[in-house]
């Protein structure tokens, strides 16, 4: 062997034994000390003055998957003056260290939502380990029973929650996954309301159902969504495809299963009126009809469909301005198009409420779905 080669041998050994110094590790706390948060709720305090319930959802250690039939999860609540404090004091009530970094689920009581929403969610968007991987949810009456609440599907080792908001479980255009990033970032940007699904149980005690949102307003009452108005909104907000839309148009019934979503706009000021032009294209097939249906009149299909997609965003759009929210973020644009100035906001403040919506729809129907 060289000389060169040895010594570059020895700098590699050198090298790689001084990396592993510097390797956190467990920060001399072993696995078995510590205890995974797995889902998070705030309401508000009863026992505390403007204070705040925070409750945790805990998975405990189980020895095999396999043995074990039922998930296991032990629930903490505590009341406090603040988040942090709440979280603080229930250290004290378990004998292990609360592992914050495998909780995806934060769910808050929509009477939280009125109120200023960086003061409780601060200690959670200050927190570099949860930033990205949680999902933000709503509950109408109380986080705690959602956040305790396990579903007859609800597996061991696994939180049902999780699957309704990630990629790996359930698809549903009713489902709006709202990252807790993205709900900070448009909480504080002018021009834009942020959307969040409503977390419900059945009257069965058996389900989630989440097919509604809410759509926050500054320190006021929400504006709560239909399914179908939810529906929709996911559908030009986020290109969800794999939507399934009911037409019906002179005894005409179609189920359109809709493979792809394509939606953008132009705020348009210096041409009459203030408006907003708004092309939409879907692209799908037939997915059930009540007629027999010819693949020489597709067309004929995609212009009933389009008619029928265009009278309802129309009505999300207006209902919408109505209430003076912005979940589509014109606003936003309007101020990221014009060079900045003072006034720049409450200039689009006063054109909002009055500006027409003119949307055009394209739906292009690839087949009728079935086989001659």
């Amino acid at each position: 062997m060289s000389r060169s080669k040895k010594m570059s041998q020895t700098f590699f050994f050198l090298l790689l034994t001084l990396s592993l110094l510097f390797q956190a590790g467990c920060a001399f706390k072993d696995i078995d000390k510590r205890i995974l948060v797995v889902g998070i709720g705030i309401d508000p305090s009863d026992k505390v003055k403007n204070g705040f319930q925070v409750t945790l959802k805990l998975a405990q250690p189980i020895g095999s998957i396999k043995q074990q039939e039922t998930p296991v999860y032990a629930y903490l609540t505590h009341d406090s003056e603040s988040v942090a404090e709440a979280i603080h004091d229930m250290r004290a009530q378990v004998d292990k260290v609360l592992e914050f970094g495998h909780n995806k689920v934060i769910i808050i009581n929509e009477k939280l939502l009125s109120q200023d929403l960086e003061t409780f969610m601060d200690y959670f968007t200050r927190r570099g380990d949860i930033q990205m991987i949680s999902y933000v949810g709503v509950a109408e009456e109380s986080a705690k029973d959602i956040i305790s609440f396990e579903p007859i599907t609800e597996a061991p080792a696994s939180v049902s929650l999780h699957n309704f908001f990630g990629y790996n479980g359930t698809d549903s255009p009713y489902v709006i996954t709202n990252f807790l990033f993205r709900f900070r970032r448009e909480v504080l940007s002018q021009g834009i309301h942020t959307v969040l699904p409503l977390v419900e149980v059945d009257k069965e005690n058996h389900t989630f159902i989440i097919n509604k949102s809410v759509v926050l307003k500054d320190k006021e009452e929400p504006v709560r969504l239909t399914m179908m108005e939810t529906k929709y909104l996911n559908s030009l907000l986020y290109h969800a495809s794999g939507f399934s839309y009911k037409v019906k148009e002179n005894g005409w019934l179609f189920i359109l299963n809709i493979d792809e979503v394509k939606m953008k706009y132009k705020i348009v000021l210096d041409e009459g009126a203030p408006r907003i032009d708004m092309k939409i294209t879907k692209v799908g097939i037939i997915g059930e009809s009540n007629k027999r249906l010819s693949i020489e009149e597709l067309e004929k299909y995609d212009e009933i469909a389009a008619e029928d997609i265009k009278k309802e965003v129309l009505e999300l759009l207006t209902k919408l301005q109505e209430n003076k929210v912005d979940p589509f973020g014109f606003g936003l644009r309007y101020r990221a198009t014009r060079l900045s100035r003072d006034g720049l906001m409450e200039e689009w403040n006063r054109i909002y409420p009055e500006i027409e919506f003119n949307v055009m729809v394209d739906v292009k129907l690839k087949g009728v779905g079935a086989v001659e």
